[in-house]
């Protein structure tokens, strides 16, 4: 097979870790490369089924003029081909959401970050919900970013909880603006990625981009705004009634969450797990569930996030057990 067509390093990967992907899915057959050229022995059926693959992932580099690690896995070991074809979409334009300063381009890197880009022009709230690593906030904040620039909005609003995270940060020197900021630096750091410095630090001082605390949310009216609520499994039943009630006539919102991360008192509820229950059929609300498979951190936090889950499944099962055995 010859790829005079596309880019030899993003089919490759840096030190062929893409191409390694491919062989190892293919254990049966004797493939190599040599320049632009890959070469293949093996059974018929086989060769088949990798010449598919391939020219899978050679269709959307065509396309694209680039492809994830993720997404070239997701291809070469993913399921049925005809069925991937449906479920992703086949405008890979749409994958670009924003152009970020110094040529930074913010792409939807998996298939559940596309289905949260298209779920977000559907629904005027939008809840994004799953594991550490996934891009729920970083996606979320490109959207916002997006709708700024094209001026479907006039401001940016991204807010948090501030719940500490297993740590006291109560007694931190400085002002409230320098006690609350350790909460809300993720923010901080997806814009820096898409906004220029100056214009960004001018857009906060002119309020255009608003970060702060959930609290500061109570008694306003939150319109012609994209907002975003991050880290929503800190928050209580009446926080979350409180944010989504906040919401104007020509705003829109994404509420991110990882239900595996409640850093809530015992006592208390998560606001997020009881909001998910009571808006899941309401039409303009959508619901969009990621995976470790979403994982676009290092390559190791995908298999943190499985054994993690893994080991909590296992806890539970004891749990029972031991609960059974003392009832009986």
């Amino acid at each position: 097979m010859h790829l005079e067509t596309i880019d030899p390093i993003e089919f490759f990967g840096v030190n062929n870790d893409k191409f390694n992907i491919l062989k190892n899915a293919f254990p049966s057959l004797k493939i190599s490369a040599r320049g632009q050229s890959v070469k293949v022995n093996g059974d018929e059926k086989n060769i088949i089924k990798f010449k598919q693959k391939v020219s899978q992932v050679v269709d959307k580099l065509e396309r694209a003029k680039y492809i994830s690690y993720q997404d070239f896995e997701e291809i070469v070991t993913g399921g049925d081909i005809e069925k991937k074809a449906i479920e992703t979409p086949a405008d890979t334009k749409g994958e670009i959401i924003v152009h970020g300063h110094g040529g930074h381009v913010v792409r939807a890197k998996t298939p559940n970050q596309r289905k949260l880009v298209l779920a977000a022009q559907k629904n005027d709230i939008l809840f994004a919900i799953g594991p550490a690593g996934t891009g729920k906030t970083y996606t979320a904040v490109a959207l916002a970013v997006k709708a700024l620039k094209e001026r479907q909005v006039k401001r940016i609003i991204l807010t948090r909880p501030a719940v500490e995270a297993g740590e006291n940060l109560g007694f931190l020197p400085g002002d409230l603006k320098e006690k609350i900021d350790p909460y809300l630096r993720p923010l901080y750091d997806a814009l820096d990625d898409m906004i220029h410095p100056e214009k960004l630090n001018y857009m906060i001082t002119n309020r255009i981009i608003e970060i702060a605390p959930l609290a500061f949310m109570r008694g306003r009216t939150l319109d012609n705004a994209f907002i975003i609520l991050d880290e929503a499994q800190n928050t209580t039943v009446p926080q979350l009634k409180m944010f989504l009630t906040r919401i104007g006539p020509s705003a829109k919102a994404i509420v991110t969450g990882d239900m595996t991360q409640i850093d809530l008192p015992r006592n208390q509820r998560s606001g997020l797990g009881v909001g998910l229950k009571i808006l899941e059929n309401i039409n303009g609300i959508g619901i969009i569930n990621l995976s470790e498979k979403d994982v676009v951190r290092h390559k190791l936090v995908k298999k943190i996030i499985r054994a993690y889950d893994n080991w909590g499944d296992q806890e539970a099962i004891l749990k029972e057990a031991k609960a059974n055995k003392e009832n009986s």
